[in-house]
């Protein structure tokens, strides 16, 4: 069955063009041309991502972002032709899983697309990291912490992952993009701080003091192995 796209997108021959180019890829897109058409679609369908153009004749797509991950967990590609980098970083900690400066070459574009779909299905295992009150899902590619469900990305759980997986082990930033190699952000190392702090948001009693995912200065982060 063919993955069903939401792509929320004002301008119009944009649109076209791109459901067009998906659609010949055997994707299924629809159209929004507003944010608050997109999520009341949301709302009402269920969709494998969202293509989300930042800016939007009724709302910022930055507060389109927020409400969608605030009630989905629906990848989310941001599309921009801000230039502000500060955008990216913003989207990001709102809970995009990519984002893609506008122009950008449709195959890109694809490429990204499969990329933060193939996140949402990979490791697809039945084993579970546990670590004290944490658990971490592989195979569902969720985590409960007390358990309860923690609210995190696609792009997220794959760190957050990465890291437990090599629990009392000081992981540089080579490191960690090794293990991410399969990711397809652009300069990621300049955005792991943001990630890693979402997930601390997440799973953390206290995300301003961690005992679970733990910064050693000058050389990385560390998944601690003992928690309770």
């Amino acid at each position: 069955m063919a993955n069903r796209i939401l792509l929320i997108e004002d301008d119009r021959r944009l649109a076209e063009m791109v459901q067009n180019y998906l659609g010949e890829a055997g994707f299924r897109v629809t159209v929004a041309p507003a944010g608050k058409a997109g999520i009341a679609l949301l709302a009402r369908e269920p969709f494998d991502a969202l293509i989300l153009d930042l800016m939007l004749p009724d709302m910022d797509g930055l507060d389109v972002c927020r409400n969608v991950r605030e009630r989905h967990a629906t990848p989310i590609l941001m599309l921009t032709a801000r230039g502000d980098a500060m955008d990216r970083v913003i989207g990001l900690e709102m809970g995009a899983d990519d984002y893609l400066p506008k122009p950008f070459e449709p195959r890109e574009l694809l490429a990204r697309l499969k990329a933060i779909l193939r996140r949402g299905t990979q490791d697809k295992r039945s084993d579970t990291l546990r670590f004290g009150r944490l658990e971490i899902d592989l195979g569902a590619r969720k985590v409960f912490l007390s358990g309860s469900e923690c609210a995190l990305t696609s792009h997220q759980f794959s760190l957050l992952a990465a890291l437990a997986q090599h629990a009392g082990r000081v992981m540089s930033r080579d490191a960690i993009m090794d293990l991410l190699r399969h990711e397809p952000l652009e300069a990621f190392d300049r955005s792991i701080d943001v990630h890693i702090s979402r997930i601390r948001a997440a799973i953390e009693d206290d995300p301003k003091k961690p005992r679970r995912v733990i910064t050693v200065r000058g050389a990385g982060y560390v998944f601690a192995r003992a928690q309770d």
